[in-house]
């Protein structure tokens, strides 16, 4: 067995489906032994987008995802996607390939220091040195990735402990053919070096420890703090539960989140990685006009949601509402805003665990139907749709007849500015973890990453990916991928022939749309090129039509790429991100 091999296997015992790569020299025998063992191999176009699908695999499975990339620039090109995981708090390994440990610093092909560039932006970072190390260091990678507040974490594996031995004792004493006393001691320094390279025992590598969370789960803690909430809840007239991504991370059971919020029974909003948790409609679900419903609020529980810009970094609560918020980062519990009660621990549990302590509730009749009536009035109003033009079709309106057509197992994947935000307001999640986006680092281009590793992890799933027509360019090309791995998402391409969100706000703020004007591509024949399936629409009546169409032929298995020709639209004016 060579070092691919001992890898494969450690993968495999922990239940890893996919490995998602480019490949290269330095990494091949991972992905040979990955293949021998039943994970599948993905080999992408690119490798940002490698590691976005382990991402992607990594949320919906809530396992570590994985993705291997050669060394140098195949390193270094998945640094976006690695920050991303990071702020995203997604528990991703990625297996970055080496220059010979003999050759390290040498000027060898590829060679530079990744342990540096990755060591900021992830929770571990390392590199292997002997065969014996390999396994213990690559899964205490992984508990570390999926521990405490999760995230991404890196291994570099040099090219000479993947390799067979054999081979790597052939290329290494091909380097010591020099003749004399000098070649001599090169080639038992040589020997001593491979020896220990293959038989020294594994000596454990410096690196973070296991974090302990303070667990308010366990039955009379004697600070009280969740019991404390929940006799709180039970006196609240104007509750609101504001629930972010993090209270989904790491769950392969999300089911038991969502039945613990629909006992506790209280206004909820929904962002982030948490939409769709309660399903496509609910009672207590609601989708518009957070900011007035927090204003109101007479208590206010924040589960796994950070109090950054989206919160107006905590002051969109009024001081006289008590603040409840639980996060897995003791940082993040308190950056911007001091809670009342600051609960350490996964936001998911905490609701679990509050559902188990609430009391009968109060009549909150007077709240909901406050509530109610802003979210019906702000529906009636989207629900007039937008503006058509001749040969061009209104966002919304192209929204509303999509929102009819998405089957109960949807995955919607998110990837654009103006053309997704507008989506975001008129389609309903299916269910849990049925919405990718990429987090709070706000990246384009996790389109065509995201869909690979939902349509590899969700194989009978119907996938979506929402492109503005600037963001797809990111990732289009991995259509090829989704063609020869027998992929078939579908992906919708908002083309308005600008970056909108910016040009909308930029030619009125500075009277110039320099740098926001592109063409009105033909999208749909750049998926042909790649062996999709493409198709327009140019017409508001050719919605329905057309989408059907897209639908059956993702059922046969085929990608298919829809061109929307878009209308102008202002119905997002102001949003300008900055």
């Amino acid at each position: 067995m060579h070092g691919g091999d001992l890898i494969g296997d450690l993968l495999s015992r922990r239940g890893v489906p996919a490995i998602f790569t480019l490949c290269g020299g330095h990494i091949s025998p991972i992905l040979v032994g990955a293949k021998k063992r039943g994970i599948r191999v993905v080999d992408m176009r690119e490798e940002v987008n490698a590691v976005f699908a382990a991402d992607a695999c990594a949320r919906l499975t809530g396992n570590v995802g994985v993705a291997a990339v050669t060394a140098g620039p195949g390193v270094t090109n998945t640094i976006t996607a690695i920050k991303n995981a990071q702020m995203a708090e997604s528990p991703v390994l990625l297996l970055g390939g080496a220059t010979a440990t003999v050759l390290r610093g040498r000027g060898s092909l590829q060679d530079i220091d990744q342990i540096s560039i990755l060591s900021p932006i992830t929770k571990w970072a390392t590199r292997v040195s002997t065969i014996k190390s390999l396994v213990p260091t690559v899964e205490r990678a992984m508990d570390l990735a999926l521990s405490g507040v999760p995230g991404p974490v890196f291994v570099e594996v040099p090219i000479d402990l993947l390799y067979p031995e054999e081979i790597v004792r052939k290329w290494t004493m091909e380097e010591a053919k020099m003749k004399g006393p000098i070649g001599d001691a090169l080639r038992l320094y040589l020997r001593g070096h491979l020896y220990r390279q293959f038989n020294q025992p594994h000596v454990p590598v410096p690196s973070p420890e296991l974090p302990a969370l303070v667990d308010l789960t366990v039955p009379g803690d004697p600070r009280g703090k969740l019991k404390g909430v929940a006799d709180a809840l039970g006196k609240s007239q104007r509750p609101v539960l504001v629930i972010g991504s993090q209270t989904l991370v790491n769950q392969r059971d999300p089911e038991r989140i969502a039945n613990a919020v629909r006992a506790l029974g209280i206004p909820t909003y929904l962002g982030g990685m948490g939409r769709g948790l309660l399903g496509r409609t609910s009672d207590i679900q609601f989708r518009h006009e957070r900011g007035k419903a927090l204003r109101e609020a007479d208590l206010v529980i924040v589960a796994g949601f950070p109090f950054d810009f989206r919160l107006k970094y905590g002051q969109a609560i009024p001081k006289s509402a008590k603040l409840v918020a639980a996060n897995l980062s003791a940082g993040t519990l308190r950056k911007n805003r001091i809670p009342d009660v600051a609960l350490r621990m996964h936001p998911g549990e905490m609701l679990v665990e509050l559902a188990k302590l609430s009391p009968r509730s109060p009549d909150r009749s007077a709240w909901f139907e406050t509530l109610t009536e802003r979210e019906a009035k702000r529906d009636a109003e989207i629900a007039k749709g937008d503006a058509s033009a001749e040969g061009r079709v209104g966002p919304l309106k192209f929204f509303l007849e999509l929102e009819k057509k998405l089957a109960d197992d949807a995955i919607l994947v998110a990837d654009g500015g103006d053309f997704v935000g507008t989506g975001s307001y008129v389609l309903r999640p299916r269910g849990p973890l049925a919405w990718l986006d990429p987090g709070v680092y706000g990246t384009l281009g996790v389109g065509g990453g995201f869909a690979t590793g939902a349509a590899v992890c969700r194989p009978n799933a119907e996938v979506w990916i929402l492109w503005g027509d600037g963001s797809s360019a990111y990732s289009l090309a991995e259509f090829d991928t989704f063609v020869r791995h027998g992929l078939a998402p579908i992906a919708v391409i908002g083309n308005d022939a600008a970056w909108m969100q910016i040009a909308r706000d930029q030619v009125d703020l500075l009277g110039d749309d320099v740098g926001t004007v592109l063409r009105d591509t033909p999208y749909h024949d750049v998926a042909k090129g790649y062996g999709g399936v493409g198709l327009v629409i140019d017409d508001e009546a050719k919605i329905g039509e057309v989408l059907d169409k897209a639908k059956s032929i993702a059922r046969k298995g085929r990608p298919v790429c829809v061109n929307v020709l878009l209308a102008k639209s202002d119905f997002r004016k102001g949003s300008i991100s900055v």
